[in-house]
């Protein structure tokens, strides 16, 4: 019985251990893109034999060369991965624009399973259910294990919190959720995720189910500061959020603008007219803590969100500066992984982050490889992260995610 098994003892942890290892390139041609990052990721692992590749590729490439590249040489061990914008490793910033990273995994005491879905656009919610089963089965059966599910999703279809709802709908509660949707370089005009040699454009989604011998923390903080009271949404359309309390929404937004606070426009190219990147709504979760959603100003002065708030949600509005982001990440860290002795952090950051943090961003990557200590660490800015622990919602904006393993 699950409720008898006995706790692994810390030499035990040792010994069921990941080795984990990196590889990247940022030449411009794809086949060679691929091989030099592949190679060396797999390189690192020495003799042993590599369980998962994850990787992560600007948009810029030929995508489907520098798949092909890499599962010449990784397959037919499991691959998934995503579009980035701008991705990290080991404390270094690869900048949005350019370079492929590849990281191989053993299992350790891990079991994995992989698995894709498409159609997140048209149904999430039953996406979300089909994707979790899959990955859930692909792992092999389950003997009084914990478990965890890495979700990677592409950026475009609006519907994240859909997904989530339909995998939450399959494992409950207790499966912790954690991952990213994938960008674009900050176009905002076509995100991709990988499932071995599969490229799946916007709609797409792809799922790492973790067997864990030990249970999994899944983590997320943002660093934002409530600047409103709290406030209703009184009225939606989709993306557009019409009324704030009966009032525009737009006019309730701009009202709690610092006049005198200088603003950087983001480098995203379709919001720029009026996004912001320094203000976001938090939605207000029944314990008191705030879920950030993004938001921006379009070209007819409309209040949109990158995800459907939901109706008559109780929000404030939020804003952030560089140390308030930075100030999350040694907590983060830790509390992903106290109490055990992980190879790898896996990390989630939001573009958004990178806009406030501007010319400082390369340093919260190199905060978190400071966090980590001598773990490698990997991950990627995305266009919104996942990270569900005992409640349905949890799809953020603005956000860093993590989880050890």
């Amino acid at each position: 019985m699950e409720g008898t098994r006995m706790p692994v003892t810390s030499s035990e942890r040792r010994e069921l251990r990941v080795r984990a290892a990196v590889g990247t390139s940022t030449a411009a041609d794809s086949v060679q893109a691929g091989t030099e990052a592949a190679t060396a990721a797999l390189a690192g692992l020495g003799d042993d034999q590599p369980a998962l590749i994850i990787m992560y590729a600007s948009i810029r490439y030929d995508l489907a060369a520098l798949l092909h590249t890499v599962r010449r040489l990784t397959a037919p061990t499991p691959l998934v991965g995503a579009t980035s914008s701008g991705h990290f490793q080991d404390g270094i910033l690869t900048v949005p624009g350019a370079g492929v990273s590849v990281l191989a995994l053993t299992a350790g005491g891990y079991r994995f399973g992989t698995a894709s879905v498409t159609g997140v656009r048209e149904h999430a919610t039953q996406a979300g259910q089909q994707l979790a089963r899959a990955a859930r089965a692909a792992a092999g059966p389950r003997h009084d294990r914990d478990a965890a599910m890495i979700l990677l999703a592409t950026g475009l279809s609006g519907h994240q919190q859909e997904l989530l709802n339909g995998v939450h709908k399959v494992v409950g509660a207790k499966v912790p959720v954690v991952g990213g949707s994938a960008g674009d370089d900050r176009l905002l005009e076509r995100t991709c995720v990988f499932d071995g040699d599969r490229l799946l454009t916007d709609g797409g989604a792809v799922a790492i189910w973790v067997d864990s011998p030990w249970p999994l923390n899944v983590v997320a903080d943002h660093g934002w500061e409530a600047v409103s009271l709290p406030l209703l949404v009184t009225k939606t359309d989709g993306q557009v959020v019409c009324e704030i309390g009966g009032r525009p929404a737009a006019d309730v937004f701009r009202e709690h603008f610092d006049p005198d606070a200088p603003q950087r426009k983001p480098g995203l190219v379709r919001p720029a007219p009026g996004y912001l990147s320094a203000y976001a709504f938090g939605l207000i979760e029944p314990d008191g803590t705030r879920l950030i959603r993004g938001a921006y100003l379009d070209g007819d002065g409309r209040l949109r969100t990158f995800t459907p708030l939901p109706p008559y949600a109780a929000v404030q509005i939020v804003t952030c500066t560089s140390a308030d982001l930075l100030g999350v990440i040694d907590d983060v860290v830790h509390e992903a992984v106290v109490g055990r002795d992980p190879s790898v952090l896996l990390a989630f950051s939001c573009v958004a982050r990178l806009d406030v943090l501007a010319e400082q961003g390369p340093v919260e990557a190199s905060m978190i490889q400071e966090a980590a200590g001598e773990m490698t660490t990997f991950g990627f800015y995305t266009y919104g992260e996942f990270a569900r622990t005992t409640r349905v919602a949890g799809y953020h904006n603005a956000t860093l995610t993590a989880i050890a393993l």
